[in-house]
């Protein structure tokens, strides 16, 4: 951080431990969401752990989440530029959200106050611990003393190749916000049928398969993973779940009698990513030879 030329901003659909933000000093933008009529996190609401939240929506709390707006974004992006730093900016999926086209127009408004200063916005085109994979590997180039447009054309060409699988365990989820029918969320909680999905090129949600079972999507992952990857050896792989730790224990058996020699990262996903997936959601994260 100590040879860092600018400031990194990005926002909380990265999914990383609190405490990542602190001691690599990012600034996070945070993303909100209403239950129960309470608001929480955001910029004023109430605060959640991540157990707590999967508690409640097992118990049938049924949250509705909202974006970063232009107007929350610009204080974050600002006190950097009062303090005549430049900004890169790590977006949420604009596939998903709005939130990188608000963090695009508050770069704009502020370039006029700022026009000395310079401010880069990356749509990661990444959700979840995605995108805050490609913030790590943001991070340590910054780190290694390369200048702002440098580490954003890297990011840029680098979130392609940001691999993104994971299986949800209850499809109704899915089917709430609009990613797979009714028809196709009772039939597959029938017949006991476990989707595969991605974040495609373009940063959206994307069935690529179905296993028969708990166990055989959690395989398909890890076969996956194993035969796309792209990955040196200082290279981790990232995994985000949904409050179910001893299937994340499984993933890691199946990925250490493989890649013994490879890192694994493991955080919660998210509420406002956790609102969308559900309970008991696994995904995998790590650098491939394309998406």
């Amino acid at each position: 951080m100590k040879n860092r030329l600018f400031d990194i901003v990005t926002d909380s659909t990265c999914d990383m431990p609190t405490e990542y933000y602190a001691e690599h000093g990012v600034e996070c933008v945070p993303l909100g969401f209403m239950m129960n009529d309470v608001n929480y996190q955001g910029e004023d609401g109430e605060q959640i752990s991540e157990k707590d939240f999967y508690d409640k929506l097992r118990a049938g709390s049924m949250p509705t989440t909202y974006q970063v707006t232009a107007e929350s974004a610009k204080p974050h992006i600002e006190k950097s530029l009062a303090a005549g730093r430049d900004v890169l900016v790590i977006a949420f999926s604009s596939g998903l959200s709005g939130t990188a086209n608000s963090f695009a127009m508050a770069a704009k408004e502020l370039s006029e106050s700022y026009p000395d200063r310079k401010i880069r916005v990356v749509d990661s085109l990444c959700a979840s611990m995605g995108e805050g994979l490609l913030l790590d590997y943001v991070i340590q180039k910054a780190d290694g003393g390369a200048d702002l447009d440098e580490v954003a054309d890297y990011a840029e060409g680098l979130k392609g190749n940001i691999c993104q699988i994971f299986t949800v365990d209850n499809l109704f989820h899915l089917k709430r916000g609009g990613r797979c029918s009714s028809a196709t969320a009772i039939l597959g909680s029938i017949l006991k049928i476990k989707p595969v999905l991605h974040v495609d090129d373009a940063g959206k949600l994307i069935v690529i398969g179905k296993a028969m079972g708990r166990k055989k999507a959690l395989a398909t992952l890890v076969d996956k993973l194993v035969a796309t990857r792209d990955m040196g050896e200082n290279d981790r792989i990232f995994i985000s779940h949904g409050d179910c730790a001893e299937d994340v224990e499984y993933v890691i058996s199946l990925l250490k009698a493989r890649l013994p020699k490879t890192e694994i990262f493991v955080h919660y996903i998210g509420a406002v990513i956790g609102a969308h997936a559900g309970a008991g959601t696994i995904a995998l994260f790590y650098k491939g030879k394309q998406r």
